[in-house]
C-alpha cells in the first residue's frame, strides 16, 4: 500500500540518486584526502622514494587523523597493530601480559612470512646461542632477534607514535631493503612498555590542546598535574625495574623477554626540551657496567653509532653521545640486554611535552620528535641486519666467554639463605627464576667457616650462562673508574633483600628436588594460636584478623613453649590470639585463622596452656594488645611520588592494608583524628604556625608521624622533634674555599653527592620497629647527604650507622666519615605520641624486603612505642 503519492517517489528518487553521487564525491574525496595525508606523512617522516603497498593501513588512515596531531591512546594503538597483523602475513600479533590498570602489553612480531611459518624452530634454535654447552656450529642461516621497546616512561610519548610508523614502514615498505630486513630479522615491537602511564599523559595532553597549538612552556598542556605521567599505576618507574621486576609490567616483559634473548634491543626516551638528541655510546668507561665485556662498548656500540650518525645527518638533525647518560645500572632497559648478550641501546629525544613548544630556538613539533625516533629505529634494524652474522657470533661468544671467567674466579658458587622466613626467601628464589638464574638446595648439611648449613640454604653455581648477572645479584662493588652517577651506584639485590650468603670457593653437593611448597599446618586450638613474627608474610596475616576484629597481642619478650609435639622458640614480635578473649566463638577464630593461614601462606601453631617452658608466660604483661592502624598518607605537588607510590604498593600489594592518599592541599579539611598514622615521605610541606601547630597537638594525643628522608629533615628543622642533624664541619671552616676551575664544576659536586649505595646499620632487634629481625646487622640503601645525631635518649635510636658501614657502592671519603655512628631510624617523643623518624627509605624501588619490615612495623606497632625517659 502507498502512503505517499507518486510525485513524492519520483522526487525521492531524484534525491537519492544525488544523494548517492554526493556519497560517491565525498567517498573518492575522502580516499583521495587520506591517500595525499598519507604521502605527505611518509615523506615527512621516512626516506624519500618509498612505495607502500596499499592494502596496508597507514597510522594515518587507521586513526583517521595525521601522527602527531593527537597523542594516540593505548586502545587505539593496539587496534591499530591488530589490524597490522590481520592485513599482512609479514606481522603477527600477541598479547603479553595486562597492567595493573587491565591495559593490554603486546609485540607484534614482523619477519617474512616464511620465517613466521617456522617461528619457534627459529626462536629454539636461537635460544642455543646463550647454551655455553650447545653444538652451534655457525649462524650462517640464523635471522637476527630485534627488540623496538618503546615509551617505558609515560610522558615521553614520540617513540610509541614511531612504533606504529616503523611497524608499518617494515610491513608495507616495497623495496629490495625491506625484504632483507624481514628476511634475516625477527624484529619485535613493543610500542609501550607503560600503557598507564602513557594513557594518564595523553589524555592530559589531548584535553588540554589547543587550536592552534599554544607554544608557551608555561601553558597547562605543558605541565602535568601531580603525579604526572612518567610512571605506572603505583607511580613507579619502570625503567628501574628491570632487575628489582616489583611491578606486574616489567614482570610480563622479562618473561617475554627470555623467550627471545634478542641481540639488539632499544629503550626510547625523552629528555628537556632545548636539548637535541642522544643516541650511545655513553661516556666510556665510567658509565659502562664493568660486568659487560669491552667489545660491546668498544666494538658494537661504535658500529651503531656510525648508523646513527648517518640516519640522523641525513635529516639534518643535531645529536650528541658519550654525555650525561649512563649504563651502569642492570635495571635499565638499555643496560639489561648488555647483561644478556645483546646490545641494549639508549636513545632520548628533546621533547615537545604536548604538540608544540617554545625553545631556546625554533619552536619544537611533536611530529619533529616523533620523526627521529622513526629513523633511529628502522636504522637499527638496518645495522642489525648488516650486522647479523656479528652480533649471533657475539652472543654466543658472550655466554662461552663467562664460563671462561668463572674458570679463573676463585668464587664457585654462592650459598644464600633465610632461615624463619620462608616468604622472604621464596621471594628471592622467585627473583633468581625470573631472571632464568639457576640455584638449587643442599643435598645434605654443609659445614663451613663453623656454622652448619642446612636445607634452607641453597647454592647458586658460578659456572652457568647467568653468571655476569648473579655477580649483579651477589658481589658488592665499591671502586669506580669514575665519581658521578647518573643514579645509582649499587644495586647488589642479596643486600637488599637481606639474605645471608657467603661466596665459596668450591661447589657443594646439591640436588635438584626442591621441597614441595607445603599449606600451613593449622590445628585447632583450645587456649591460644601463634604467629611467629619473623615471616615476612605475618604482616598479611596481623592485617586481616585485625580487619576481622580479632584482638592480636604482641610479645616484647622472647618465649618458648609446647605447641602440638614440638616445643617451639618465640622471638619480640610473635603474635599470640588467645580463644577465650574474643567476641567470636572458638568455631569462628579458628575459622579466620584459617583463612589467614591460607592467605598468607605461614604456620600458626596452636597451644593448649598459656605456661611456657621458657620467658614470659602468655598471660604476661610483655604482651601489648594492637589495635588496628588507620593510616593516611600526604600525596600531591612538592611529594616525592616514587616514595609514595613505594609505600602505596608495599601495602596494597603485600598485606593487603588500604591507605588514604589525602593531596596536600586538602590536608585542612582533613579530621587527624579519624586516624591514629600519618605518614610523610619526601617533599616540600609548607605548612603555616597554626598547621604545624594542629600536627603536633594530634601526635601528643598518642598518634604516630612516620617521616623518610626529606620529610625527617623537616621535622628537625621546624621543631617539631628535638632531634639535631650532624653538620660537616669541613663547610663551617672559616678559610677561604679553595679555587677550582669551572669546567670542574660539575664533577666535583657530583663526586660529593650519594647517589645510591649500601651501608650496615646495627638494629635494635628488641624495640618493636625491630621486631621480626634475628640479626642486628642490617643493610640499608642511601641517596642522600642527610646526616642526623643519634637521640640524646639512650632507647630511642632503633638504628645506627656502624663504623665504616661501606657495603656496596660508591660514596666520597669526606661523607663516608661524617655518616659513621650517625642515626638510620629514631623514635621521638611528642607528648603520648611519637614521631618515627626514617633518615633513609625503607622501600626504596618496591625490593628493599630487608628494609621495609622496619616500616611495616612502624605502621602496625607504632603506637605501642613508648620511649623510657
Amino acid at each position: 500500500m502507498l502512503t505517499k503519492p507518486i510525485e513524492s517517489l519520483h522526487l525521492d528518487s531524484h534525491k537519492n540518486k544525488q544523494m548517492k553521487l554526493l556519497k560517491s564525491l565525498f567517498t573518492v574525496s575522502a580516499i583521495a584526502f587520506f591517500l595525499n595525508l598519507s604521502y605527505s606523512q611518509n615523506d615527512y617522516f621516512f626516506p624519500e622514494g618509498i612505495k607502500f603497498d596499499t592494502n596496508i593501513p597507514s597510522p594515518e588512515q587507521f586513526l583517521g587523523y595525521p601522527i602527531g596531531e593527537w597523542h594516540t591512546r593505548h586502545e587505539r594503538l593496539v587496534a591499530y597493530f591488530e589490524e597490522l597483523a590481520k592485513s599482512s602475513d609479514k606481522a603477527a600479533f600477541q598479547t603479553t601480559g595486562n597492567t595493573n590498570e587491565h591495559r593490554k602489553q603486546i609485540v607484534l612480531t614482523v619477519s617474512s612470512p616464511e620465517n613466521l611459518e617456522r617461528l619457534e624452530s627459529i626462536r629454539q634454535a636461537h635460544l642455543q646461542l646463550s647454551d655455553p654447552l650447545a653444538d652451534v656450529a655457525n649462524v650462517d642461516d640464523q635471522p637476527v632477534v630485534v627488540l623496538l621497546g618503546y615509551n617505558v616512561h609515560g610522558n615521553e610519548p614520540s617513540s610509541a607514535e614511531a612504533a606504529m610508523l616503523t611497524a608499518y614502514y617494515l610491513i608495507a615498505a616495497q623495496n629490495q631493503e625491506s625484504e632483507e630486513f624481514l628476511k634475516n630479522a625477527i624484529i619485535l615491537i613493543d610500542p609501550v612498555y607503560n600503557p598507564d602511564g602513557r594513557d594518564r599523559h595523553s589524555h592530559w595532553a589531548n584535553m588540554h590542546k589547543g587550536k592552534p597549538p599554544v607554544a608557551d612552556p608555561l601553558d597547562r598542556e605543558h605541565n602535568e598535574v601531580w603525579p604526572g605521567g612518567r610512571t605506572n599505576h603505583y607511580w613507579f618507574d619502570l625503567n628501574r625495574d628491570w632487575l628489582p621486576l616489583s611491578q606486574v609490567e616489567s614482570r610480563n616483559r622479562m618473561q617475554f623477554y627470555h623467550q627471545w634473548l634478542p641481540n639488539v634491543a632499544t629503550d626510547y626516551h625523552e629528555m628537556g626540551s632545548n636539548a637535541t638528541y642522544f643516541f650511545e655510546p655513553t661516556k666510556p668507561f665510567g658509565s659502562e657496567n664493568p660486568l659487560v665485556p669491552r667489545r660491546n662498548y668498544d666494538e658494537l656500540n661504535n658500529i651503531f653509532a656510525d648508523y646513527f650518525e648517518t640516519a640522523l645527518n641525513e635529516i639534518g638533525s643535531l645529536y650528541f653521545t658519550k654525555e650525561s647518560f649512563d649504563n651502569s645500572y642492570p635495571g635499565y632497559g638499555s643496560t639489561y640486554p648488555d647483561m644478556q648478550g645483546g646490545l641494549g641501546l639508549l636513545f632520548e629525544q628533546a621533547s615537545s611535552r604536548g604538540h608544540l613548544q617554545h625553545t631556546t630556538t625554533n619552536d619544537i613539533s611533536f611530529e619533529f620528535t616523533i620523526r627521529n625516533q622513526v629513523r633511529t629505529g628502522i636504522t637499527t634494524v638496518r645495522a642489525a641486519v648488516e650486522n647479523r652474522e656479528k652480533l649471533l657470533n657475539y652472543q654466543k661468544w658472550f655466554f662461552q666467554s663467562a664460563m671462561d671467567e668463572v674458570a679463573q674466579q676463585n668464587t664457585k658458587s654462592y650459598l644464600f639463605g633465610c632461615p624463619g622466613d620462608r616468604t622472604r626467601s621464596h621471594a628471592f628464589q622467585y627473583l633468581l627464576t625470573q631472571h632464568k638464574i639457576k640455584f638449587f638446595p643442599l643435598s645434605k648439611p654443609l659445614d663451613h667457616n663453623g656454622k652448619t648449613y642446612n636445607d634452607d640454604y641453597f647454592i647458586v653455581p658460578s659456572a652457568q650462562p647467568q653468571y655476569r648477572l648473579v655477580q649483579s645479584i651477589f658481589k658488592p662493588v665499591k671502586s669506580f673508574h669514575d665519581s658521578v652517577f647518573y643514579d645509582a651506584s649499587a644495586w647488589t639485590v642479596a643486600l637488599a633483600y637481606n639474605m645471608e650468603y657467603e661466596k665459596l670457593s668450591f661447589l657443594p653437593a646439591t640436588t635438584e628436588v626442591f621441597q614441595p611448597v607445603t599449606a600451613p599446618i593449622l590445628e585447632r586450638a583450645t587456649y591460644a594460636y601463634l604467629i611467629d613474627w619473623q615471616d615476612y608474610a605475618a604482616p598479611k596475616a596481623l592485617q586481616f584478623l585485625l580487619d576481622k576484629k580479632v584482638h592480636v597481642k604482641t610479645a616484647f619478650k622472647p618465649f618458648s613453649i609446647q605447641t602440638g609435639e614440638a616445643k617451639m622458640g618465640f622471638s619480640y614480635g610473635s603474635l599470640l590470639i588467645p580463644v577465650a578473649d574474643q567476641k567470636k566463638t572458638p568455631d569462628e577464630l579458628f575459622e579466620l585463622i584459617t583463612e589467614a593461614a591460607k592467605l598468607s601462606g605461614i604456620d600458626i601453631p596452636s597451644v593448649s596452656t598459656g605456661r611456657s617452658i621458657k620467658g614470659v608466660d602468655l598471660g604476661s604483661r610483655h604482651f601489648r594488645t594492637i589495635k588496628k592502624p588507620k593510616v593516611v598518607m600526604l600525596v600531591g605537588e612538592g611529594v616525592s611520588g616514587y616514595e609514595a607510590g613505594e609505600v602505596w604498593h608495599l601495602f596494597d600489594t603485600r598485606i593487603g592494608m588500604p591507605i588514604t592518599k589525602i593531596d596536600v592541599e586538602d590536608f585542612d579539611r582533613l579530621n587527624l583524628y579519624d586516624y591514629s598514622t600519618l605518614i610523610l615521605v619526601s617533599g616540600r610541606y609548607d605548612f603555616d604556625k597554626k598547621t604545624m601547630a594542629r600536627i603536633k597537638d594530634w601526635v601528643a594525643m598518642g598518634n604516630t608521624l612516620i617521616t623518610q628522608r626529606t620529610a625527617t629533615k623537616w621535622a628537625i628543622d621546624k621543631k617539631l622533634v628535638k632531634e639535631k642533624l650532624r653538620k660537616d664541619s669541613s663547610k663551617m671552616d672559616s678559610l677561604p674555599p679553595q679555587r677550582l676551575d669551572f669546567a670542574n664544576a660539575a664533577e666535583h659536586i657530583g663526586s660529593k653527592r650519594i647517589g645510591g649505595s649500601v651501608y650496615e646499620t646495627d638494629l635494635d632487634i628488641t624495640h618493636p620497629l625491630g621486631f621480626g629481625y634475628q640479626k642486628r646487622k642490617l643493610p640499608v640503601y642511601r641517596n642522600h647527604d642527610i646526616f642526623i645525631e643519634p637521640s640524646l635518649n639512650a632507647f630511642s635510636t632503633v638504628a645506627k650507622y656502624n663504623e665504616n658501614p661501606h657495603l656496596d657502592g660508591y660514596i666520597h671519603p669526606d661523607n663516608l666519615k661524617l655518616m659513621e655512628g650517625t642515626a638510620s631510624l629514631l623514635v621521638s617523643p611528642i607528648g603520648k605520641g611519637r614521631a618515627i623518624l626514617f633518615v633513609d627509605n625503607p622501600n626504596f624501588r618496591g625490593f628493599w624486603y630487608g628494609t621495609n619490615r622496619l616500616f611495616i612495623n612502624a605502621v602496625f606497632f607504632g603506637g605501642l612505642v613508648s620511649i623510657p625517659e
